[in-house]
Order: C-alpha cells, then sequence, then structure tokens
C-alpha cells in the first residue's frame, strides 16, 4: 500500500466541512504522498470488458460524432483500433474490484459513509477528455499516474449551455477561472454545479471519490413507492359526512382538506420516514448477484471466524444506522437490535473489517454471534 494518507494537508476534517465542504473547490498538493496508481491502464480495460462492470469510452473526435460514447462490456479488440489521443475510458465501482481501492475509500470517513458512492477510475492519453462539464455531487479527485490540467469555472452555468443531441452533459461555453496541473498524489475537491474541464497531458490516470446526492425526485419518488405498499387495498378515500353541493362539478374545500390530511398524516410519521430512508440509501448502486455459499449455524461460524481470523464487509454492500430507533441498516434491509445489541451498529457500520482478536470479547454479548451469522449467510460479509 502507497505512503499514510495526509488527504487534507495542514486542514482538520472540521476546518474542511466548516470552510469548504459544499461550498468552494480546494486544491490540495501531495495530499497522498508518494502515491503510485494501484491500478494500471491495461487492467482498466480488463475491467471494462467484463459484463458486470459499468464503463465507457468516451470519443472526443474519432466517433461517429464528436462526444460519442460507447457503453461496456467492450471487445477487448476495440482498443487496438483506437487513436492515439483524444479519448478516455471510466470505470465505475472500482473500489469493488482493487482492494487497495476500497481502502482510498475508507480514508473519507470524515464525510458520513452512507454519503459515500464509488471510486470511478479513468484513463485517458494525451488529450483525452470528457469535455468541461457540471455534477451534481460533490467529488475529489485524485491523480494517480501521469499529469492532467484542470480548469474549474465558479461562474453560474445557465440551464441552455449545453450541447444538443448527445449523451454527455458538454458545456457548449466554458471560460476558466482557475487552473492547475495535477500530479501524482495531488487532489481537488470540487462541490456540486461546480463547472470543471481536466484534460490529459500524458498518459493518465485519475481516480473519482464520489458522493451521493439523491435528487428530490428520487426521494419523493422511493417515499411515495414505500408508502404505497404499507397501506391495505380497505384504507381509501371516504366521506360519509357529505354535504349537498350547489354544483356538483366541484371539488370541496371539505375534500382537498381530507385529501391534505391524508398526505400530511403520512409526511409526519417521523418513524416510517426514518425507516423508509434507512433502507433507500443502503440499497445497492445496482443489483448485484450473491455469491453461493453454504450456510452456517452458529457454532460453525465461529469456528470458521476463529480459523480465518478476519471477517470482511462486501465493498458492494452499504451498512448504516439511526441511533434513535435502535436500527441497522444494511443493502436496503432493516434489522431491529435490542437494547442489549445497541452497541453493535457502530462498531459494524464504522469498520470494514473485525478481526476475531478485536471481536473474541464482544462475540460473547447475548445475540450478537447470533446476528454476524445472519449477516454471513445473507453474504454481506465474508471470509477471505
Amino acid at each position: 500500500m502507497n505512503e499514510p494518507l495526509t488527504l487534507l494537508g495542514n486542514r482538520s476534517p472540521e476546518t474542511f466541512l466548516a470552510e469548504y465542504w459544499q461550498k468552494q473547490p480546494l486544491l490540495i498538493r501531495s495530499a497522498l504522498p508518494g502515491f503510485t496508481s494501484p491500478i494500471s491502464p491495461e487492467e482498466l480495460a480488463g475491467l471494462c470488458c467484463e459484463s458486470e462492470v459499468e464503463s465507457r469510452l468516451v470519443l472526443e473526435q474519432a466517433g461517429s460524432t464528436p462526444w460519442t460514447v460507447e457503453y461496456g462490456p467492450i471487445a477487448e479488440n476495440r482498443f487496438s483500433t483506437l487513436p492515439d489521443t483524444h479519448w478516455t475510458l471510466l470505470v465505475q465501482e472500482c473500489n469493488r474490484y482493487v482492494p487497495e481501492l476500497a481502502e482510498l475509500r475508507e480514508q473519507f470517513t470524515f464525510i458520513p459513509n452512507w454519503r459515500i458512492d464509488d471510486v470511478m477510475a479513468s484513463y485517458a492519453p494525451t488529450h483525452g477528455s470528457v469535455g468541461p462539464h457540471t455534477d451534481q455531487y460533490d467529488v475529489f479527485l485524485i491523480q494517480a499516474h501521469g499529469t492532467r490540467r484542470w480548469q474549474i469555472s465558479t461562474n453560474p452555468v445557465p440551464d441552455d449551455n449545453f450541447l444538443p443531441d448527445i449523451d454527455l452533459c458538454i458545456m457548449r461555453e466554458f471560460t476558466a477561472t482557475e487552473e492547475w496541473i495535477l500530479h501524482p498524489g495531488d487532489m481537488l475537491y470540487l462541490p456540486p454545479g461546480i463547472a470543471h474541464h481536466g484534460v490529459a497531458l500524458d498518459d493518465c490516470i485519475t481516480l473519482s471519490v464520489g458522493f451521493r446526492a439523491p435528487s428530490h425526485a428520487e426521494l419523493l419518488n422511493s417515499f411515495a413507492d414505500h408508502m404505497a405498499s404499507q397501506f391495505a387495498h380497505t384504507q381509501r378515500f371516504a366521506d360519509p359526512a357529505l354535504l349537498l353541493q350547489q354544483h356538483s362539478g366541484e371539488i370541496s374545500s371539505n375534500a382537498l382538506t381530507q385529501v391534505q390530511n391524508i398526505l400530511q398524516k403520512v409526511l409526519t410519521d417521523n418513524a416510517c420516514i426514518d425507516q423508509w430512508f434507512g433502507k433507500f440509501i443502503t440499497e445497492a448502486k445496482h443489483e448485484h448477484e450473491r455469491e453461493e455459499i453454504e450456510t452456517l449455524d452458529e457454532s460453525e461460524f465461529l469456528q470458521t471466524f476463529v480459523k480465518n481470523g478476519t471477517l470482511h464487509r462486501r465493498e458492494q454492500v452499504r451498512f448504516a444506522f439511526i441511533a434513535n430507533d435502535s436500527a441497522l441498516f444494511v443493502d436496503g434491509q432493516r434489522y431491529t437490535l435490542p437494547a442489549e445489541l445497541a452497541f453493535a451498529a457502530p462498531l459494524l457500520c464504522n469498520q470494514s473489517q473485525w478481526s476475531y482478536a478485536q471481536l473474541q470479547d464482544t462475540l460473547t454479548q447475548p445475540g450478537f454471534a447470533k446476528l454476524l451469522t445472519t449477516l454471513y449467510n445473507q453474504t454481506y460479509v465474508h471470509f477471505i
């Protein structure tokens, strides 16, 4: 592994959150001293050939139209036909496939881990780019190999300042207000909405640590679906106190008040909102295949734990908890913890691996070994 991360330079996490997070960009030179890319261009090319890996190939000039996008899986022989310059390969969720990138993601625990999305890796030869654009989420751009020139603009971006009829949201006009050249180990933080343009100056790999930012529409759609599934079919609009109306086509104020009351009752039910959000925010980004394993009983699980020594959380599985509800959420599932097991929620959510030596005494607590066995049998945690 590379040298320990200084990440925020001489800034404390508290200072970063107060002065920069979702407020202004920040360039940090040598955020990762001595950093070398844990993944090579050849390995990235290999990943994008796999059907379960989300990837894109962006061609600025050599496609059927300017800024052509080809979606993975990408045929292996495609790379021999690419030009020498002006293209970019993007591979999502590389932290699932490269352990060192999973470790890199763990360095951002000063931000709640349910907010972290994934580590994307992009490879580009000279002049490779995806064009000037904005993102609607926070991102840390880490230079892993080679050099890249980043330009940003802090000016507002009008809704109509994007090229039409292409699969990328590329700005039609872009005027930089600041510019830097990033070398391996340098990192640039960008809040949502900041226009930026990165161009490879030589063969380079950039790692993007992105954060989840569900749109209000996504939140409302998901919550509405969740709540609709909770109602019995017998729960319907009713008006036993209906009065004779002058106009039969009028929707009366009494009817509107009743509808408002139905909706407001749902929207003020904090327990339902908490339960829905814990499930929603821990759901997998994409449905993943579960590994076929031999299920274990509690005794067998403990014997295996002793033998293997370390239990690992699967990288694609999200964990979170709500302390007030004594609720643990894993991969969109809710586990209600009794009071004597409340300690397990932060223990399981704040770490990605646990040694037997670390948990040996805790395993004697009532219900804890059973909970771990359940999580193992659900393939949320595993032994390596």
